[in-house]
């Protein structure tokens, strides 16, 4: 039992989008294929992984540190105990061997991006969906394939004006969506108090709003924000300043008694750690966005899962950025509190299997062996050409 290849290619998911900080004209993906020689079904078993939107391809990294390590490690040093399967702990330590704590940047989303195929093979050797296999490894064993998934859009778009706003709105409402998310920070704030009405009007009495400034403001505009929010009963208000900005977010909970998300770029448990220690995170009422695909995968995120439970945190306050399918196995199969989900960008990375649909922002996942890649045939399509 061996790796074969792993072979990665570069991607575009290019637009003409930007929030408050960057546009996403330019915006590249990895997309990684771990080939392993093990035969199910008369063919090689196969994991795939990609990094999240918003930090770009990771291709140098990838090919020039982490996948030397994991193609020249001995056969033994990668497998379970009972050499059955490949294990993924074993497979991180090979990769992370001989880099230095800290510093968590790029390196963290390239390792991130082949966690993710390795889990993904894993678990297609056992012959279980991901959320299955976690759930029997570190859950009760019964997960919950009911995942409560939120609309991430609003972006600002050249010329697109508030009817353009309220239409893309309403299409995520008829999707099937009861909560959805607007950028904020890309506009004045009266501008942005205007395009936060023209959505809240057009929503149902059961429909919520969330905003994201994506770690835009100073401490007094970020302030200056909060005392408008605090009219709008929103869902939450997203990483209003640096993420590494501990001492903003606790002042902040001062002056917003609303909901506050955070931590979609922090990548690893130390950083996390650091925000529950620091920040002034309320656990009745904010949210934790980690992400495991930009973190060093999941087997980092695990740490992260215990460092949450030392701290007495309800893991149901973890809603992971990134709109892939890797965090939805992970929301059903650990209890997470649900996923983000990108109904028309960032394709066709984002979004569910072909099948599933969205009621009262709650989707069901099918039973597909792995991640459930396979089941989403515009993005399989792609997947499947690295390896022909």
């Amino acid at each position: 039992m061996k790796i074969t290849k792993i072979i990665e290619e570069t991607k575009s998911i290019s637009s003409n989008i930007k929030n408050a900080y960057i546009d996403f004209s330019k915006m590249t993906i990895s997309l990684v294929a771990v080939v392993s020689d093990v035969i199910k079904n008369g063919k090689p078993v196969i994991g795939y992984g990609f990094n999240s939107n918003g930090r770009y391809g990771q291709g140098h990294l990838i090919r020039e540190r982490f996948r030397p390590r994991l193609l020249e490690a001995k056969t033994e040093t990668i497998l379970n105990e009972d050499k059955t399967n490949f294990d993924p702990q074993k497979m991180w330590d090979i990769m992370m061997k001989n880099e230095k704590p800290g510093g968590h940047g790029e390196r963290s989303v390239a390792v991130g991006t082949i966690d993710m195929a390795i889990w993904d093979l894993v678990s297609k050797i056992e012959q279980k969906p991901l959320y299955q296999l976690l759930s029997e490894k570190y859950g009760n064993g019964n997960p919950n394939r009911d995942v409560f998934v939120y609309a991430a859009g609003g972006y600002y778009w050249p010329e697109q004006g508030i009817v353009g706003l309220t239409d893309e709105i309403k299409k995520y409402l008829d999707l099937g969506y009861s909560v959805v998310k607007k950028k904020i920070g890309g506009a004045s704030l009266s501008e942005d108090c205007k395009r936060i009405e023209a959505v809240l009007k057009i929503l149902g009495p059961n429909d919520r709003l969330a905003v994201d400034a994506n770690g835009r403001f100073d401490l007094k505009t970020a302030i200056d924000y909060a005392k408008k929010l605090s009219n709008y009963n929103l869902f939450w208000y997203e990483e209003p300043g640096d993420p590494l900005d501990f001492e903003l977010h606790k002042e902040l909970g001062n002056h917003y008694s609303g909901s506050i998300a955070t931590g979609e770029n922090l990548f690893s448990m130390q950083d996390a750690r650091n925000l529950i220690r620091y920040a002034g995170m309320r656990k009745d009422k904010d949210w934790l966005q980690f992400d495991c695909a930009l973190s060093y995968g999941l087997v980092e995120y695990l740490n992260i899962i215990d460092m949450l439970k030392e701290n007495d945190w309800d893991l149901s306050r973890c809603i992971p950025h990134g709109g892939h399918q890797m965090s939805l196995a992970i929301a059903a199969g650990l209890g997470l509190g649900g996923n983000e989900s990108y109904p028309d960008l960032f394709q066709p990375y984002g979004g569910f299997p072909d099948e599933v649909r969205v009621s009262n922002s709650y989707i069901t996942l099918p039973e597909i062996n792995g991640i459930g890649f396979e089941g989403k045939s515009d993005l399989y399509s792609i997947m499947k050409n690295m390896t022909n």
